[in-house]
């Protein structure tokens, strides 16, 4: 799942961002000074506009906060990110290959009609659909859905892909390659079911709270652009007795000290992450209030490997040993975070980290290396490194890059670096279109094991932003999936995987991150122990 605003990637149009059939001007006039947080209402800080409600339209995390409020799938996570049943009640399979999923028989749309098979069916054509262009559609790639691979090509046509509703209520899906893992990928955002009817009536409007058919525990009810959105309770839920808030607001506050005067003035009960700058008067001013779980994100800075200076990897290589993460995860940020040496977040189910051999170096001989590696690259005071480093607007992440120009500049002198900051969707569109050079970006995990962040590294793969290419890293991932794979292979596997990128310096990760935000005492359910960091809103409530 992702970048953060999840990595973190990157979209579609603007036409998405319509005003919605509401009145924006009234709304302006009352601005946000009006506090929500009255009755039954919870108020998130969800920190940047989103691109589009539509989930084959996304990647980020501010879209897919939403999304999991609007729409419902196959499965769900619990309060510790386990996986339960949603709208299929039940799964099986004997191979691995040919799964059966059982649906609710009580599931409905927001507009009464029921959810059937064949809306899975249609959803899971249209998110490989190279019409639709969604930037997920390698998601079932990653699955091994049957025919995927020459769907995504253009070879063959979507309605080949391997997914069949047998009746009404029993939706089969057909793999390539066993996927012992599969029901895991299933509650992500790029899986859920959008409505037919809906999508071929209002085409890129369908998403507007006038238009809008959704099957989960909330329904969009107003929509102001760049600043808030709010659901309110779908009767229609089938689960609608267990949904304890009337009425959820999320805004979208990209500042982080923004975020906590609002959240001290009372209009917001939940806050995103705390300012590094902030987090020890916070913590005394507030323990009661501060919620802090582990993370299944990685923070790390996308090279682009198809363009100079990236496409030489000394100077990616020279880049990352210059890079001292300790200093950066205990002096920048300070709230918990740990050093990253492998992409794949330490604490990821069946994950055995690559530890580097130069990770054991002292700093002085990283710094001797990188030099040596610049050199031979053709860098030198009469050349310097010159090249710039692209951040969506935000006070944390200017703060990151800010600290790590400077580390490059004192320990290697010949490196230049322009810092470029845009706001979540350009940057997004300028990660998906290539139109960078390095940039900050972070990827949380889609489901709790390893390939979730590994895929997105293969040759091709949609979300692989950094342009990265390696047969050999490639045949890696494949060899996970063949027969006979047991768990233990399959973790060595990943294992050789990260050593691949550390090799190829593909990226450069800096940090894992941690969980920490305010809520206020108020506000039931807020669970610490899920580390995809799920939180939907059903699960909370007003005390």
């Amino acid at each position: 799942m992702t970048t953060k605003p999840r990595t973190l990637a990157l979209f579609c149009t603007l036409a998405f961002l319509a005003a919605c059939g509401q009145s924006e001007t009234a709304d302006k006039q009352k601005g946000l000074s009006e506090n929500p947080n009255t009755g039954n209402t919870i108020t998130r800080n969800n920190t940047a506009e989103p691109q589009s409600l539509d989930p084959h339209q996304i990647t980020g995390i501010p879209e897919i906060n939403i999304i999991r409020d609007l729409f419902e799938g196959l499965v769900q996570t619990d309060e510790k990110g386990g996986i339960q049943p949603a709208i299929a009640k039940s799964w099986e399979s004997k191979d691995n290959k040919t799964w059966l999923f059982h649906l609710r028989e009580d599931a409905k749309w927001s507009n009464g009609e029921p959810v059937s098979a064949e809306d899975f069916v249609y959803s899971w054509r249209r998110l490989v659909d190279p019409k639709t262009g969604s930037p997920y559609a390698s998601y079932l790639q990653a699955a091994k859905v049957a025919n995927i691979d020459d769907i995504i090509a253009g070879k063959k046509s979507p309605d080949t892909l391997g997914v069949k509703a047998l009746d009404t209520h029993t939706f089969e899906v057909t793999l390539d390659a066993p996927v012992p893992y599969f029901p895991k990928l299933l509650f992500h955002a790029a899986t859920k079911p959008v409505p037919k009817k809906a999508v071929e009536q209002f085409s890129n409007k369908w998403t507007q709270p006038e238009n809008m058919v959704n099957n989960g525990a909330y329904k969009l009810s107003k929509w102001v652009v760049n600043e808030r959105i709010e659901l309110v309770k779908n009767p229609q839920y089938y689960d609608a007795a267990v949904v304890k808030t009337d009425k959820i607001v999320h805004l979208p506050i990209s500042s982080q000290s923004e975020d906590v005067a609002r959240y001290q003035a009372g209009e917001i009960d939940i806050t995103d992450a705390l300012p590094p700058e902030q987090y020890a008067k916070i913590k005394s001013e507030h323990a009661n209030e501060l919620k802090t779980s582990p993370m299944l994100c990685t923070y790390y800075l996308e090279l682009n490997n198809s363009k100079a200076p990236f496409n030489d990897v000394r100077v990616r290589k020279a880049l990352s040993l210059a890079l001292d993460r300790n200093t950066l995860a205990e002096k920048v940020l300070g709230r918990g975070e740990e050093p990253a040496y492998n992409y794949t977040r330490v604490g990821t189910a069946g994950f055995v980290p690559n530890v580097p051999e130069w990770s054991r170096w002292d700093y002085a001989r990283r710094i001797e290396e990188a030099k040596k590696l610049l050199q031979e690259a053709g860098y030198s005071e009469a050349k310097p490194l010159t090249f710039s480093y692209l951040y969506n607007t935000s006070e944390q992440h200017k703060k990151i890059a800010v600290a790590i120009a400077s580390m490059w500049k004192q320990a290697l002198g010949n490196v230049d670096v322009k810092l470029e900051n845009q706001e979540w969707k350009t940057y997004t569109d300028s990660r998906r279109n290539g139109n960078y050079q390095l940039a900050r970006a972070s990827w949380c995990g889609d489901y709790n094991e390893p390939s979730t962040f590994l895929n997105t590294l293969r040759s091709g793969h949609s979300s692989n932003r950094a342009k990265y290419s390696n047969p050999a890293y490639d045949a890696l991932l494949d060899q996970t999936l063949q027969a006979g794979t047991d768990d233990n292979t399959r973790s060595k596997l990943y294992t050789e995987a990260e050593a691949v990128i550390d090799k190829d310096t593909a990226i450069i990760p800096t940090h894992g991150f941690v969980n920490s935000r305010l809520v206020k005492e108020r506000i039931g359910g807020y669970s610490t122990e899920d580390v995809l960091n799920e939180l939907p809103s059903k699960r909370l409530f007003v005390k």
